[in-house]
């Protein structure tokens, strides 16, 4: 008999799920209420809310807006987008998370924080994280667009080690490429220049990994539910797909192909920080009608 069983260490993060339950508590007011970007990396969790009430914008969108409600997601936000709804007499609903709005004070505070080493006007404050990403953009407005972004270990060798580095990490990165990356610097990095690096890995996403991984060895077909866009939802399916290349990465129940549920007798559902138990459990369902 087909045995299925949901990783009950898969689902929302605490910031995500901070982050919608503001949003619901708001709509349930009555308000019009608007999210600057998507509130998580889950389309089928951004139509729920959107039939709820809730409108998506960009910063576009913001520039145009006044006098009204703006929720801001975990990801967090540059200083920018603060004193433009201060402009526009912009309501915020701060649902940045806790972890992410530490970084952006630490990396704020080392940037205008002078250091006297010879090397230090030529300081570089390194984040690694994934271009362009919501926390990212939200980090290096931090440091008024200066900060550099390597997204992979080989970015990282082309830094520049006659100055001093100062090296951050996005929260959902993967903490052994972080920790290689770092070894590299330190090998590297000039005599006379200073080099400090900061864990700012979150660690309830980092310790899905160990888990995830032991999760996908114990069955027969993996499906890894999430959204595309996700940048946890990459690291944590590869992972996935390392320790069993029977995994399969999709959206919704609707992905899920028949012809992969033959000859296996144990499916694994799990999948990424912004994927809602309520998608798992109607994947189960779907399998359960397929067979």
């Amino acid at each position: 008999m087909l045995q299925i069983e949901i990783d009950e260490g898969s689902g929302f993060c605490f910031g995500v799920t901070t982050a919608i339950e503001k949003a619901e508590e708001k709509l349930a007011t009555g308000s019009t209420l608007y999210c600057l970007g998507d509130i998580v990396h889950n389309g089928m969790e951004c139509e729920r809310l959107r039939q709820m009430g809730l409108i998506t914008i960009n910063h576009d969108d913001l520039r145009k807006l006044h006098h009204a409600k703006v929720l801001l997601r975990a990801h967090g936000e540059p200083p920018e987008t603060y004193e433009l709804a201060r402009q526009n007499d912009i309501e915020i609903i701060d649902a940045t998370c806790p972890v992410v709005l530490q970084l952006q004070k630490r990396i704020k505070k080392q940037y205008e924080t002078s250091d006297e080493t010879p090397a230090s006007q030529g300081a570089q404050i390194v984040i690694f994280g994934k271009k362009g990403h919501a926390e990212v953009l939200g980090l290096v407005g931090q440091t008024k667009g200066q900060a550099i972004v390597i997204e992979n270990f080989e970015e990282a060798t082309r830094l520049d080690f006659s100055h001093d580095i100062y090296l951050y990490s996005q929260t959902t990165k993967s903490l052994d490429e972080f920790h290689r990356i770092i070894k590299y610097i330190q090998n590297h990095i000039a005599p006379d220049a200073k080099f400090k690096s900061f864990d700012t890995i979150c660690r309830s996403v980092a310790n899905r990994m160990p888990s995830i991984t032991q999760f996908a060895t114990r069955h027969a077909l993996i499906l890894f539910v999430c959204g595309r866009k996700s940048s946890n939802g990459k690291v944590l399916f590869n992972e996935c797909l390392h320790v069993n290349p029977n995994t399969r990465l999709i959206e919704g129940p609707e992905e899920i192909d028949s012809s992969w549920l033959e000859n296996v007798n144990t499916i694994g559902i799990c999948g990424a920080t912004s994927t809602p138990k309520w998608l798992m459990e109607q994947c189960k369902l779907k399998i359960e009608n397929l067979i």
